[in-house]
């Protein structure tokens, strides 16, 4: 029943706590996205136990800082093994042009796979209340637009986005750029701290290409049984 388009977030501190939900969900999931929270406490230890049980790993790290600083960043986390990585695309074209280029370069020296890049546009916890308090004059939808054409010009291989979001970047950039959309949310579901979610069958019918599920999943009381409901859901959409 494994559909690759479902990622699962591992919002863990604990590679113990990695081992379980990952070993409970078995061959219902083959990607998992592992971020801030669990990265920075074990390390490329939980990207090397979820390779050797086969799996898709999205880093999801969102380097911002100057060209040079992310470009190496990202050559240093090549080597780990994920098949995605991202940037914030708001470093701009030279930070992601820079960083696109360098990590292709690099894979290519090594003769190893180069992962995907993407860039994070607007977070999706961000509201319109955020929004005009950051000073923003252009809408929240028009900005992420503009960073993903940026992304695209800059040779990135697509973007974090919201799902209500997608529709108008995949007009914008075409039918093979990647759109991967965080704040999913199986219909009655907590919101959490998202803002801009959706459905899953709804953020596909959009233009998502790849769905982040976290909470959803995780929380349950029975994980394999909501994973397995959300492809469900998923598969009525091609």
């Amino acid at each position: 029943m494994v559909d690759n388009r479902l990622i699962v977030a591992l919002d863990f501190h604990k590679t113990e706590d990695v081992k379980q939900l990952v070993n409970t969900l078995g061959d219902s999931v083959s990607y998992y996205k592992v971020g801030m929270e669990l990265f920075y406490s074990e390390g490329a230890q939980v990207i090397s136990f979820l390779k050797e049980k086969g799996k898709n790993v999205f880093l999801d790290l969102k380097l911002h800082d100057i060209p040079n600083t992310v470009a190496e960043g990202l050559c240093s986390l090549m080597v780990q093994g994920a098949d995605l990585v991202n940037v914030h695309a708001s470093g701009g074209y030279t930070m992601m042009k820079t960083a696109a280029d360098r990590l292709k370069k690099a894979a290519a020296d090594q003769g190893i796979a180069c992962p995907k890049l993407i860039a994070v546009t607007i977070l999706t916890s961000i509201n319109e209340a955020d929004w005009q308090g950051l000073g923003m004059t252009c809408t929240i939808g028009e900005q992420v637009v503009r960073l993903a054409k940026l992304a695209k010009k800059a040779g990135l291989d697509g973007v974090v986005a919201s799902p209500q979001e997608a529709s108008a970047i995949r007009e914008a950039c075409g039918p093979d750029f990647l759109i991967v959309t965080p704040g999913v949310r199986p219909a009655g579901a907590s919101i959490d701290d998202q803002s801009r979610i959706a459905t899953p069958a709804s953020a596909l019918q959009n233009g998502a290409t790849h769905l982040v599920v976290g909470r959803p999943i995780r929380a349950a009381e029975n994980p394999k049984a909501a994973a397995e409901a959300i492809i469900k859901e998923m598969e009525s959409v091609k």
